[in-house]
């Protein structure tokens, strides 16, 4: 064998394209996967928000809603009743 030298040998111009693509790639899927997560946390806060509301307004309508008169309504304000009677005048007492 004739003329045995160190020649260099490496990637070359194509292993740097595809190392650059990948990289590029995974930039997108990250950034992407982040937004992603920060609307999810954002939806997860509002629904636990929206949850929270919604049991005080339970919890509220369990405790009936304190009049100044001393009496409590049986309804919260501005809910009308089922039977579709009037909320005009005061609430009948049990």
């Amino acid at each position: 064998m004739g003329g045995s030298g160190n020649l260099p040998v490496g990637p070359g111009i194509f292993g740097f394209i595809a190392v650059f693509l990948l990289a590029v790639a995974l930039w997108c899927l990250m950034r992407n996967m982040n937004a992603r997560m920060r609307r999810m946390a954002y939806r997860e806060r509002d629904r636990l928000e929206q949850e929270r509301l919604e049991q005080e307004r339970r919890d509220q309508g369990e405790q009936g809603v304190s009049r100044p008169d001393g009496g409590e309504d049986r309804l919260r304000p501005g809910s009308r009743p089922e039977d579709g009677s009037s909320t005009d005048g005061p609430a009948p007492r049990a």
